[in-house]
Protein backbone atom coordinates (compact mmCIF):
# COMPACT_ATOMS: atom_id res chain seq x y z
CA UNK A 1 0.00 0.00 0.00
CA UNK A 2 2.79 2.24 0.54
CA UNK A 3 4.46 1.43 -2.52
CA UNK A 4 1.07 2.37 -4.32
CA UNK A 5 1.01 5.77 -2.45
CA UNK A 6 4.46 6.82 -3.41
CA UNK A 7 3.70 5.91 -7.15
CA UNK A 8 0.37 7.95 -6.80
CA UNK A 9 2.13 11.24 -5.61
CA UNK A 10 5.61 10.65 -8.02
CA UNK A 11 3.22 10.96 -11.42
CA UNK A 12 2.80 14.65 -11.07
CA UNK A 13 6.60 15.33 -9.70
CA UNK A 14 7.38 13.70 -13.21
CA UNK A 15 5.13 14.89 -15.36
CA UNK A 16 5.77 17.96 -13.81
CA UNK A 17 9.44 17.75 -14.14
CA UNK A 18 9.67 16.83 -17.89
CA UNK A 19 8.04 19.85 -19.04
CA UNK A 20 10.39 21.85 -17.26
CA UNK A 21 12.87 19.95 -18.81
CA UNK A 22 12.10 19.20 -22.15
CA UNK A 23 11.12 23.40 -22.18
CA UNK A 24 15.11 23.82 -20.78
CA UNK A 25 16.47 22.03 -23.50
CA UNK A 26 14.82 23.24 -26.22
CA UNK A 27 15.18 26.55 -25.56
CA UNK A 28 17.84 26.62 -22.93
CA UNK A 29 16.72 29.03 -20.72
CA UNK A 30 18.45 29.02 -17.19
CA UNK A 31 18.52 31.29 -14.20
CA UNK A 32 21.33 33.70 -13.62
CA UNK A 33 24.57 31.97 -12.82
CA UNK A 34 26.48 34.84 -12.13
CA UNK A 35 30.06 32.76 -11.31
CA UNK A 36 31.69 34.60 -8.21
CA UNK A 37 35.19 33.44 -8.64
CA UNK A 38 36.73 36.66 -8.94
CA UNK A 39 34.78 38.32 -6.27
CA UNK A 40 35.46 38.13 -2.26
CA UNK A 41 34.42 35.10 -0.28
CA UNK A 42 33.56 34.10 2.91
CA UNK A 43 34.71 31.68 5.03
CA UNK A 44 32.38 28.36 5.20
CA UNK A 45 32.15 25.21 7.29
CA UNK A 46 34.91 26.09 9.33
CA UNK A 47 34.69 23.93 12.20
CA UNK A 48 35.10 21.01 10.14
CA UNK A 49 38.01 22.76 8.76
CA UNK A 50 39.68 22.62 12.19
CA UNK A 51 38.26 19.55 13.31
CA UNK A 52 40.23 18.19 9.94
CA UNK A 53 43.51 19.82 11.23
CA UNK A 54 43.46 18.72 14.67
CA UNK A 55 42.85 15.16 13.06
CA UNK A 56 46.13 15.58 11.17
CA UNK A 57 48.16 16.38 13.84
CA UNK A 58 46.91 13.93 16.66
CA UNK A 59 47.79 11.39 14.10
CA UNK A 60 50.99 12.68 12.38
CA UNK A 61 52.15 12.97 16.23
CA UNK A 62 50.69 9.08 17.04
CA UNK A 63 52.43 8.05 13.48
CA UNK A 64 55.87 9.89 14.48
CA UNK A 65 55.66 8.02 17.70
CA UNK A 66 55.21 4.68 16.21
CA UNK A 67 57.30 4.81 13.74
CA UNK A 68 60.31 5.77 15.37
CA UNK A 69 60.02 3.31 18.39
CA UNK A 70 60.70 0.85 16.20
CA UNK A 71 62.99 2.79 14.01
CA UNK A 72 66.34 1.23 13.94
CA UNK A 73 66.43 -0.34 17.64
CA UNK A 74 63.88 -2.18 19.00
CA UNK A 75 62.01 -0.20 22.05
CA UNK A 76 63.07 2.90 21.02
CA UNK A 77 60.74 4.84 23.49
CA UNK A 78 59.92 2.03 25.47
CA UNK A 79 56.30 1.75 24.55
CA UNK A 80 56.48 -1.81 25.03
CA UNK A 81 56.12 -1.44 28.85
CA UNK A 82 52.54 -0.13 28.12
CA UNK A 83 51.43 -3.08 25.78
CA UNK A 84 53.39 -5.89 27.92
CA UNK A 85 49.75 -7.74 28.12
CA UNK A 86 49.13 -7.45 24.80
CA UNK A 87 52.65 -9.54 23.54
CA UNK A 88 51.77 -12.24 21.09
CA UNK A 89 54.35 -12.06 18.07
CA UNK A 90 58.36 -11.31 17.43
CA UNK A 91 58.41 -8.08 17.03
CA UNK A 92 60.35 -6.52 14.40
CA UNK A 93 61.77 -3.06 12.98
CA UNK A 94 60.44 0.28 11.04
CA UNK A 95 62.59 -0.85 8.26
CA UNK A 96 62.12 -4.49 7.88
CA UNK A 97 57.99 -2.92 6.04
CA UNK A 98 58.79 0.45 5.46
CA UNK A 99 60.61 0.09 2.32
CA UNK A 100 58.25 -2.23 1.15
CA UNK A 101 55.36 0.66 1.52
CA UNK A 102 57.58 2.60 -0.77
CA UNK A 103 57.38 0.03 -3.27
CA UNK A 104 53.61 0.09 -2.91
CA UNK A 105 53.65 3.51 -3.42
CA UNK A 106 55.70 3.83 -6.55
CA UNK A 107 53.48 1.23 -7.86
CA UNK A 108 50.51 3.07 -7.60
CA UNK A 109 51.92 6.24 -8.53
CA UNK A 110 53.10 4.87 -11.98
CA UNK A 111 49.95 3.53 -12.32
CA UNK A 112 48.09 6.66 -11.94
CA UNK A 113 50.26 8.28 -14.25
CA UNK A 114 49.63 5.47 -16.59
CA UNK A 115 46.22 5.93 -16.32
CA UNK A 116 46.63 9.87 -17.10
CA UNK A 117 48.01 9.15 -20.14
CA UNK A 118 46.24 6.87 -21.59
CA UNK A 119 43.02 7.96 -20.88
CA UNK A 120 44.00 10.96 -23.97
CA UNK A 121 43.97 8.57 -26.18
CA UNK A 122 42.39 5.16 -25.22
CA UNK A 123 39.49 6.30 -22.85
CA UNK A 124 37.27 4.11 -24.33
CA UNK A 125 39.32 0.83 -23.95
CA UNK A 126 40.70 1.73 -20.78
CA UNK A 127 37.04 2.22 -18.98
CA UNK A 128 36.20 -1.15 -20.86
CA UNK A 129 38.90 -2.59 -19.08
CA UNK A 130 38.35 -1.45 -15.62
CA UNK A 131 34.73 -3.05 -16.10
CA UNK A 132 35.22 -6.29 -17.16
CA UNK A 133 38.61 -6.78 -15.54
CA UNK A 134 37.92 -5.62 -12.24
CA UNK A 135 35.35 -8.81 -11.68
CA UNK A 136 37.66 -11.62 -13.10
CA UNK A 137 40.59 -9.65 -10.76
CA UNK A 138 38.52 -10.31 -7.15
CA UNK A 139 37.57 -13.55 -8.38
CA UNK A 140 41.17 -14.91 -9.48
CA UNK A 141 42.15 -13.11 -5.95
CA UNK A 142 39.51 -14.64 -3.86
CA UNK A 143 40.71 -18.31 -5.26
CA UNK A 144 44.60 -17.65 -4.12
CA UNK A 145 43.18 -16.28 -0.85
CA UNK A 146 40.89 -19.97 -0.22
CA UNK A 147 44.47 -21.55 -1.71
CA UNK A 148 46.19 -20.06 1.06
CA UNK A 149 44.09 -20.36 3.73
CA UNK A 150 43.51 -16.77 4.40
CA UNK A 151 39.20 -17.19 4.40
CA UNK A 152 38.01 -14.22 5.74
CA UNK A 153 39.55 -13.14 2.70
CA UNK A 154 38.43 -15.14 0.88
CA UNK A 155 35.19 -14.70 1.48
CA UNK A 156 35.51 -10.90 0.96
CA UNK A 157 36.69 -10.71 -2.27
CA UNK A 158 34.45 -13.33 -3.46
CA UNK A 159 31.31 -11.24 -1.94
CA UNK A 160 32.94 -8.55 -4.01
CA UNK A 161 33.79 -10.29 -7.20
CA UNK A 162 29.72 -11.35 -7.04
CA UNK A 163 28.35 -7.92 -6.20
CA UNK A 164 30.37 -6.12 -8.78
CA UNK A 165 29.19 -9.29 -11.45
CA UNK A 166 25.60 -8.27 -10.31
CA UNK A 167 26.51 -4.42 -10.44
CA UNK A 168 27.56 -4.42 -14.30
CA UNK A 169 24.88 -7.00 -15.37
CA UNK A 170 22.37 -4.57 -13.82
CA UNK A 171 24.03 -1.51 -15.98
CA UNK A 172 24.99 -3.04 -18.93
CA UNK A 173 22.47 -1.54 -20.77
CA UNK A 174 23.55 2.16 -19.94
CA UNK A 175 27.58 1.78 -20.51
CA UNK A 176 26.92 2.81 -24.09
CA UNK A 177 26.00 6.24 -22.76
CA UNK A 178 28.68 6.10 -19.75
CA UNK A 179 31.68 5.75 -21.79
CA UNK A 180 29.92 8.58 -24.46
CA UNK A 181 29.88 11.26 -21.01
CA UNK A 182 33.34 10.11 -20.00
CA UNK A 183 34.93 10.63 -23.24
CA UNK A 184 33.88 13.75 -23.65
CA UNK A 185 34.80 14.44 -19.98
CA UNK A 186 38.41 13.41 -21.16
CA UNK A 187 38.15 15.87 -24.27
CA UNK A 188 37.69 18.51 -22.09
CA UNK A 189 40.25 17.77 -19.82
CA UNK A 190 43.28 16.91 -22.26
CA UNK A 191 42.13 20.46 -24.16
CA UNK A 192 43.77 21.96 -20.47
CA UNK A 193 47.07 20.59 -19.55
CA UNK A 194 47.20 22.96 -16.64
CA UNK A 195 44.46 20.90 -15.12
CA UNK A 196 46.91 17.53 -15.34
CA UNK A 197 49.20 19.22 -14.01
CA UNK A 198 47.31 20.19 -10.71
CA UNK A 199 46.54 16.02 -10.46
CA UNK A 200 50.04 15.57 -10.94
CA UNK A 201 51.25 18.04 -8.07
CA UNK A 202 48.36 16.80 -5.54
CA UNK A 203 49.59 13.21 -6.33
CA UNK A 204 53.63 14.43 -4.50
CA UNK A 205 51.41 15.97 -1.85
CA UNK A 206 49.73 12.72 -1.33
CA UNK A 207 52.98 10.89 -1.43
CA UNK A 208 54.78 13.23 0.99
CA UNK A 209 51.87 12.04 3.58
CA UNK A 210 52.23 8.49 2.79
CA UNK A 211 55.68 8.98 3.87
CA UNK A 212 54.79 9.87 6.96
CA UNK A 213 51.68 7.20 6.99
CA UNK A 214 53.93 4.43 5.67
CA UNK A 215 56.39 5.51 8.38
CA UNK A 216 53.80 4.98 11.23
CA UNK A 217 51.89 1.95 10.09
CA UNK A 218 54.99 -0.44 9.32
CA UNK A 219 56.20 0.72 13.25
CA UNK A 220 52.72 -0.44 13.92
CA UNK A 221 53.30 -3.71 11.25
CA UNK A 222 56.72 -4.50 13.43
CA UNK A 223 55.28 -3.67 17.06
CA UNK A 224 55.37 -6.49 19.92
CA UNK A 225 52.00 -6.18 20.11
CA UNK A 226 49.60 -8.77 19.05
CA UNK A 227 47.89 -9.00 15.52
CA UNK A 228 44.10 -8.08 17.59
CA UNK A 229 45.99 -5.05 18.11
CA UNK A 230 48.12 -3.94 15.40
CA UNK A 231 44.80 -4.59 13.13
CA UNK A 232 43.05 -2.04 15.29
CA UNK A 233 45.98 0.17 14.88
CA UNK A 234 46.02 0.14 11.13
CA UNK A 235 41.57 0.39 10.78
CA UNK A 236 42.23 3.84 12.73
CA UNK A 237 45.14 4.63 10.70
CA UNK A 238 43.25 3.74 7.24
CA UNK A 239 40.49 5.41 8.45
CA UNK A 240 42.57 8.85 8.72
CA UNK A 241 44.33 8.29 5.21
CA UNK A 242 40.55 7.56 3.62
CA UNK A 243 39.79 11.17 4.84
CA UNK A 244 42.92 12.71 4.23
CA UNK A 245 43.07 11.31 0.59
CA UNK A 246 39.43 12.14 0.43
CA UNK A 247 39.85 15.59 1.07
CA UNK A 248 42.88 15.97 -1.64
CA UNK A 249 40.39 14.35 -4.44
CA UNK A 250 37.31 16.78 -3.64
CA UNK A 251 40.09 19.67 -3.34
CA UNK A 252 41.21 18.85 -6.72
CA UNK A 253 37.79 18.12 -7.71
CA UNK A 254 37.09 21.65 -6.78
CA UNK A 255 39.79 23.19 -8.20
CA UNK A 256 39.18 21.30 -12.05
CA UNK A 257 35.62 21.79 -11.52
CA UNK A 258 35.91 25.37 -11.45
CA UNK A 259 38.32 25.85 -14.01
CA UNK A 260 36.23 23.37 -16.55
CA UNK A 261 33.09 25.33 -15.45
CA UNK A 262 34.54 28.72 -16.87
CA UNK A 263 35.67 27.27 -19.75
CA UNK A 264 31.98 26.16 -20.78
CA UNK A 265 30.82 29.55 -19.49
CA UNK A 266 33.10 31.87 -21.37
CA UNK A 267 33.35 29.62 -24.53
CA UNK A 268 37.04 28.40 -24.33
CA UNK A 269 39.96 28.34 -22.68
CA UNK A 270 40.95 31.44 -24.87
CA UNK A 271 38.35 33.49 -24.70
CA UNK A 272 38.52 36.93 -24.45
CA UNK A 273 35.99 37.00 -21.01
CA UNK A 274 37.87 34.11 -19.40
CA UNK A 275 39.22 35.76 -16.24
CA UNK A 276 43.01 36.05 -15.70
CA UNK A 277 44.90 33.05 -13.64
CA UNK A 278 41.27 31.31 -13.12
CA UNK A 279 43.14 28.42 -12.54
CA UNK A 280 45.24 30.04 -9.35
CA UNK A 281 41.98 31.64 -8.57
CA UNK A 282 40.51 28.07 -7.93
CA UNK A 283 42.96 26.82 -6.25
CA UNK A 284 42.97 29.97 -4.14
CA UNK A 285 39.86 29.95 -2.81
CA UNK A 286 39.74 25.71 -2.60
CA UNK A 287 42.54 25.83 0.24
CA UNK A 288 41.39 28.71 2.09
CA UNK A 289 37.76 29.66 2.36
CA UNK A 290 36.14 26.59 0.94
CA UNK A 291 38.62 23.94 2.51
CA UNK A 292 36.55 23.43 5.41
CA UNK A 293 33.16 22.77 2.99
CA UNK A 294 36.05 20.11 1.32
CA UNK A 295 36.83 18.16 4.31
CA UNK A 296 33.06 18.11 5.39
CA UNK A 297 31.53 16.83 2.41
CA UNK A 298 34.97 14.17 1.94
CA UNK A 299 33.61 12.36 5.63
CA UNK A 300 30.33 11.38 4.08
CA UNK A 301 30.00 11.99 0.28
CA UNK A 302 31.53 8.39 -1.25
CA UNK A 303 30.36 6.06 1.10
CA UNK A 304 26.54 7.44 0.07
CA UNK A 305 27.21 7.24 -3.35
CA UNK A 306 28.33 3.76 -3.30
CA UNK A 307 25.46 2.76 -1.34
CA UNK A 308 22.80 4.69 -3.85
CA UNK A 309 24.78 2.85 -6.75
CA UNK A 310 24.36 -0.41 -5.55
CA UNK A 311 20.61 0.02 -4.36
CA UNK A 312 19.90 1.93 -8.21
CA UNK A 313 21.33 -1.29 -9.37
CA UNK A 314 19.60 -4.15 -7.34
CA UNK A 315 16.02 -2.20 -7.67
CA UNK A 316 16.16 -2.19 -11.37
CA UNK A 317 16.39 -6.19 -11.52
CA UNK A 318 13.49 -6.60 -8.58
CA UNK A 319 11.09 -7.00 -10.97
CA UNK A 320 7.28 -7.74 -9.84
CA UNK A 321 8.21 -8.54 -6.32
CA UNK A 322 6.19 -6.27 -4.35
CA UNK A 323 7.47 -7.26 -1.07
CA UNK A 324 10.78 -6.50 -2.08
CA UNK A 325 10.36 -3.78 -4.02
CA UNK A 326 8.40 -1.76 -1.33
CA UNK A 327 12.13 -2.92 1.35
CA UNK A 328 13.82 -1.77 -1.63
CA UNK A 329 12.05 1.43 -1.98
CA UNK A 330 12.34 2.62 1.73
CA UNK A 331 16.24 2.26 1.65
CA UNK A 332 16.20 4.12 -1.36
CA UNK A 333 14.12 6.57 -0.29
CA UNK A 334 16.68 7.16 2.64
CA UNK A 335 19.76 7.36 0.52
CA UNK A 336 17.82 9.99 -1.88
CA UNK A 337 17.47 11.82 1.14
CA UNK A 338 21.13 11.76 2.33
CA UNK A 339 22.04 12.38 -1.69
CA UNK A 340 20.05 15.63 -1.31
CA UNK A 341 22.37 17.14 1.09
CA UNK A 342 25.81 15.38 0.24
CA UNK A 343 26.60 14.94 -3.08
CA UNK A 344 29.24 15.48 -5.38
CA UNK A 345 28.28 18.00 -7.69
CA UNK A 346 28.11 20.36 -4.66
CA UNK A 347 31.95 20.68 -5.01
CA UNK A 348 30.97 22.62 -8.89
CA UNK A 349 28.54 25.13 -6.54
CA UNK A 350 31.57 25.58 -3.82
CA UNK A 351 34.06 26.18 -6.58
CA UNK A 352 31.80 28.58 -8.73
CA UNK A 353 29.67 29.84 -5.45
CA UNK A 354 31.54 29.75 -2.39
CA UNK A 355 28.64 27.93 -0.83
CA UNK A 356 28.60 25.90 1.96
CA UNK A 357 28.24 22.33 1.51
CA UNK A 358 25.29 21.85 2.48
CA UNK A 359 23.76 24.50 0.49
CA UNK A 360 25.72 23.74 -2.59
CA UNK A 361 24.65 19.50 -2.38
CA UNK A 362 20.99 21.12 -2.08
CA UNK A 363 20.95 23.48 -4.66
CA UNK A 364 22.84 21.71 -7.02
CA UNK A 365 20.25 18.35 -6.18
CA UNK A 366 17.04 20.98 -6.65
CA UNK A 367 18.66 21.97 -9.74
CA UNK A 368 18.83 18.46 -11.32
CA UNK A 369 15.06 17.76 -10.06
CA UNK A 370 13.61 21.21 -11.06
CA UNK A 371 14.98 21.03 -14.96
CA UNK A 372 14.39 16.73 -14.77
CA UNK A 373 18.47 16.59 -15.53
CA UNK A 374 18.29 14.14 -12.35
CA UNK A 375 16.93 11.51 -15.05
CA UNK A 376 19.78 11.50 -16.89
CA UNK A 377 22.47 11.98 -14.28
CA UNK A 378 20.74 8.65 -12.53
CA UNK A 379 21.00 6.78 -15.96
CA UNK A 380 24.57 7.56 -15.99
CA UNK A 381 26.97 5.26 -14.52
CA UNK A 382 30.56 7.24 -14.99
CA UNK A 383 31.02 7.43 -11.06
CA UNK A 384 30.57 4.13 -10.66
CA UNK A 385 33.27 3.14 -13.52
CA UNK A 386 35.72 5.53 -12.39
CA UNK A 387 36.07 3.78 -8.86
CA UNK A 388 35.80 0.56 -10.81
CA UNK A 389 39.48 1.92 -12.28
CA UNK A 390 40.05 2.97 -9.23
CA UNK A 391 39.25 -0.34 -7.12
CA UNK A 392 41.31 -2.21 -9.92
CA UNK A 393 44.65 0.13 -9.60
CA UNK A 394 44.55 -0.27 -5.68
CA UNK A 395 44.32 -3.99 -5.99
CA UNK A 396 47.10 -4.49 -8.48
CA UNK A 397 49.10 -2.31 -5.26
CA UNK A 398 47.77 -4.61 -2.70
CA UNK A 399 48.93 -7.69 -4.94
CA UNK A 400 52.34 -6.69 -5.57
CA UNK A 401 52.86 -5.60 -1.90
CA UNK A 402 51.84 -9.06 -0.78
CA UNK A 403 53.97 -10.95 -3.01
CA UNK A 404 57.15 -8.73 -1.51
CA UNK A 405 56.12 -9.17 1.38
CA UNK A 406 55.40 -12.97 1.38
CA UNK A 407 59.51 -13.40 0.44
CA UNK A 408 60.88 -12.28 4.05
CA UNK A 409 57.76 -11.94 6.09
CA UNK A 410 55.13 -13.91 5.39
CA UNK A 411 52.87 -14.14 8.81
CA UNK A 412 52.50 -10.00 7.68
CA UNK A 413 51.79 -10.10 4.61
CA UNK A 414 47.81 -9.74 4.73
CA UNK A 415 48.25 -6.80 6.60
CA UNK A 416 50.95 -5.09 4.25
CA UNK A 417 48.46 -5.66 1.49
CA UNK A 418 45.02 -4.59 2.88
CA UNK A 419 46.76 -1.12 3.76
CA UNK A 420 48.59 -1.20 0.65
CA UNK A 421 45.23 -1.32 -1.50
CA UNK A 422 43.94 1.57 0.27
CA UNK A 423 47.48 3.54 -0.68
CA UNK A 424 46.45 2.56 -4.50
CA UNK A 425 43.26 3.58 -4.21
CA UNK A 426 44.53 6.80 -2.86
CA UNK A 427 46.80 7.78 -5.46
CA UNK A 428 44.83 6.10 -8.27
CA UNK A 429 42.05 8.09 -7.26
CA UNK A 430 43.91 11.46 -7.83
CA UNK A 431 44.23 10.65 -11.37
CA UNK A 432 40.68 9.63 -11.69
CA UNK A 433 39.03 12.32 -10.29
CA UNK A 434 39.96 15.02 -12.60
CA UNK A 435 38.00 12.95 -15.21
CA UNK A 436 34.90 13.13 -12.67
CA UNK A 437 35.38 16.64 -12.28
CA UNK A 438 34.67 17.55 -15.81
CA UNK A 439 31.54 15.08 -15.51
CA UNK A 440 29.95 16.87 -12.43
CA UNK A 441 30.28 20.29 -14.60
CA UNK A 442 29.07 19.08 -17.76
CA UNK A 443 26.08 18.10 -15.96
CA UNK A 444 25.84 20.96 -13.69
CA UNK A 445 26.29 23.56 -17.18
CA UNK A 446 23.46 21.36 -19.19
CA UNK A 447 21.34 22.20 -16.16
CA UNK A 448 21.92 25.65 -15.66
CA UNK A 449 21.61 26.49 -19.58
CA UNK A 450 21.85 23.39 -22.38
CA UNK A 451 23.14 26.11 -24.90
CA UNK A 452 26.05 26.09 -22.74
CA UNK A 453 27.07 22.37 -23.90
CA UNK A 454 25.51 22.73 -27.32
CA UNK A 455 28.33 26.00 -27.95
CA UNK A 456 31.33 23.55 -26.98
CA UNK A 457 30.01 19.73 -28.56
CA UNK A 458 26.49 20.28 -30.40
CA UNK A 459 26.52 15.83 -31.82
CA UNK A 460 26.98 15.77 -27.90
CA UNK A 461 24.63 18.10 -27.09
CA UNK A 462 21.98 16.56 -29.24
CA UNK A 463 22.96 13.19 -27.59
CA UNK A 464 22.50 14.23 -24.51
CA UNK A 465 19.34 15.89 -25.49
CA UNK A 466 17.57 12.80 -26.70
CA UNK A 467 18.80 10.02 -24.01
CA UNK A 468 17.43 12.51 -21.02
CA UNK A 469 13.99 12.79 -23.69
CA UNK A 470 14.10 8.95 -23.61
CA UNK A 471 14.83 8.28 -20.30
CA UNK A 472 11.80 11.29 -18.84
CA UNK A 473 9.63 9.08 -21.52
CA UNK A 474 10.42 5.52 -19.85
CA UNK A 475 10.00 7.71 -16.28
CA UNK A 476 6.57 8.87 -17.30
CA UNK A 477 5.72 5.08 -18.55
CA UNK A 478 6.34 3.18 -15.40
CA UNK A 479 4.51 6.09 -13.48
CA UNK A 480 1.61 4.71 -15.83
CA UNK A 481 1.69 1.78 -15.49
CA UNK A 482 1.77 2.00 -11.57
CA UNK A 483 -1.28 3.97 -11.91
CA UNK A 484 -3.01 1.24 -14.23
CA UNK A 485 -2.11 -1.62 -12.40
CA UNK A 486 -3.24 -0.51 -8.93
CA UNK A 487 -6.57 1.07 -10.49
CA UNK A 488 -9.19 -0.61 -9.30
CA UNK A 489 -11.70 -2.59 -11.87
CA UNK A 490 -15.46 -0.90 -12.77
CA UNK A 491 -17.49 -3.70 -11.00
CA UNK A 492 -15.33 -3.27 -7.74
CA UNK A 493 -15.66 0.21 -7.63
CA UNK A 494 -19.21 0.22 -8.22
CA UNK A 495 -19.64 -1.90 -5.58
CA UNK A 496 -17.93 0.17 -3.22
CA UNK A 497 -20.22 2.75 -3.83
CA UNK A 498 -23.72 0.70 -3.00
Amino acid sequence: MNHTQTTFSSSDDDAGTMTTAQQSVASGNSTSMGPTLGGSRHWRDVFWLGIFLLHLVVVGLALGVLGLNRFRKKDRLNIDQYTNRFLENQAGLTEDYWPLYAIAGAISTVIGWIWLLLLGSHSNQMMKVSVHLLTTYLAVLSVLCFWGKFFFWGVAFAIGSGLQFLYVISVIDRLPFTMLVLQRAVKMVWKLPEVMRVACVFMLVMLIWLGLWSFGAAGVVASSIGDSGRWWLLVVFSVSLFWTGAVLCNTVHVIVSGMVFLVLIHGGREAATMPRNPLLQSLRYAITTSFGSICYGSLFTAAIRTLRWEIRGFRSKIGNNECLLCCVDFLFHIVETLVRFFNKYAYVQIAVYGKSFNHSARDAWELFQSTGVEALIGYDCSGAVLLMGTLLGGLITGTCAVIFTRIKHPDREMMMGSTAILMGMVLVGLAMVVVESAVTSIYICYAEDPLLIHRWDPEFFNQMSETLHQRLQHRSSRVREGLSQNRLPDHIQETITV
